[in-house]
C-alpha cells in the first residue's frame, strides 16, 4: 500500500503509518500534475493547501481512501468519493482547541489594540493616548454563529472570562454550558463580540443586510472558513465605523487579494493559521494516521 501526502504529516504520524507497513511520498503537486500522479496511490492525505475535486477522483484508479488532517472536508468533493465507495477520513476535533485559542487571540488584539500599537511603536512612535479606550471582554456579550466542537470550546473559554454567551446554529443543539440558543438575528442584534465557526457555505453568511442590524463597534472574528462573511460588507462596515474591529485567519481567496482590507488599521490578520500549532499538529497527525491505518487494513 502507498499513500500521497501532499501537505505534510507530523513525524509521530509518519511512524504510525511506516510501522504498520504503509509507504508513503510527501510531496505537493498542482492540480494538473497530481492528476497525472495519484493513479500510482492506493490513498491521499491532504490538509487545506491541495483539492480533491472529481478529476483527481476519477483519476485515482486505486483510490481506496482520501484522508484530510483536519476538521472540514469542503476542498475534497467528499460527495462523489463516497458515492462511489471512497471513504473519506478527517480529525474534526484534533485541532479544535488550537482555533479557539486563536479566536481569543484576536479577540484581545483587537479589544486592546495590539496590532495598531505593535506597528507604530516599531516606528518609533509612542502613541498612549491613542490606544488608551481598550474595552474588556469579560461581562461583554460574544455571539458564537456554529456551535459545534470549536464553538462549544469558545464558548468554555469565554465563560471563563467572565463573557456572556449567545450561540446560534441550524442544527438542534443540546449544551450544560451556560449558554442562550438564539436566532441569528438576535445573535447579531446583541453582540459585543461576534465570531464564525460554521462550514464554508455557498454564500456569505453574515453580509451587509446582517451587518446592518448588528451593534455599531461590534468586534467579528472569522477562523473557520473564508466566504462566510462578505468581504467587501467587511470592509464597508469598518471604514463606516459599524464595525469597530475584525480578526481574520481565513479568506475568500488565499492568498488574500484584498490589500485594503488587510491593512485596514482595525483588522487583526493571521496566515490560515488557526489549527498551526505544535500539539495540533501532532494530534492531527497520530489521528489521521491511525485513520488511515485502519481503513487499509480492513
Amino acid at each position: 500500500m502507498r499513500i500521497l501526502i501532499t501537505d505534510g504529516l507530523s513525524k509521530e504520524g509518519q511512524k504510525i503509518l511506516k510501522d504498520a507497513g504503509i509507504d508513503f511520498d510527501i510531496q505537493f503537486y498542482e492540480l494538473p500534475e497530481l492528476i497525472k500522479v495519484i493513479p500510482n496511490y492506493d490513498g491521499i492525505l491532504v490538509r487545506s493547501a491541495t483539492n480533491v475535486p472529481k478529476e483527481v477522483i476519477d483519476a485515482g484508479k486505486k483510490l481506496k481512501l482520501i484522508a484530510r488532517g483536519g476538521a472540514g472536508i469542503d476542498n475534497i468533493d467528499h460527495k462523489y468519493a463516497k458515492s462511489i465507495g471512497i471513504p473519506v477520513l478527517n480529525t474534526p476535533a484534533a485541532n479544535s482547541l488550537s482555533v479557539a485559542e486563536l479566536v481569543f487571540a484576536h479577540l484581545f488584539a483587537l479589544a486592546r489594540f495590539i496590532p495598531q500599537a505593535n506597528i507604530t511603536m516599531r516606528e518609533g512612535k509612542w502613541e498612549k493616548k491613542a490606544y488608551a479606550k481598550g474595552v474588556e471582554l469579560s461581562d461583554k456579550t460574544i455571539g458564537i454563529v456554529g456551535f459545534g466542537k470549536i464553538g462549544q470550546l469558545v464558548a468554555k473559554i469565554a465563560l471563563a472570562i467572565g463573557m456572556k454567551v449567545l450561540a446560534y446554529d441550524v442544527m438542534d443543539v443540546k449544551t450544560d454550558l451556560n449558554v442562550k440558543i438564539v436566532s441569528l438575528d438576535e445573535l447579531l442584534k446583541n453582540s459585543d463580540f461576534i465570531t464564525m465557526h460554521t462550514p464554508k457555505q455557498p454564500q456569505p453568511l453574515i453580509g451587509a443586510p446582517e451587518i446592518e442590524i448588528m451593534k455599531t463597534g461590534v468586534f467579528i472574528v472569522n477562523c473557520a472558513r473564508g466566504g462566510v462573511i462578505d468581504e467587501k460588507a467587511l470592509l464597508t462596515g469598518l471604514n463606516s465605523g459599524k464595525i469597530g474591529g475584525a480578526g481574520l485567519d481565513v479568506y475568500s481567496q488565499e492568498p488574500p487579494d484584498n490589500p485594503d482590507l488587510i491593512r485596514h488599521p482595525r483588522v487583526s490578520v493571521t496566515p490560515h493559521t488557526g489549527a498551526s500549532t505544535v500539539e495540533a499538529q501532532d494530534r492531527v497527525g497520530v489521528e489521521i494516521a491511525q485513520k488511515i491505518v485502519a481503513t487499509l487494513k480492513k
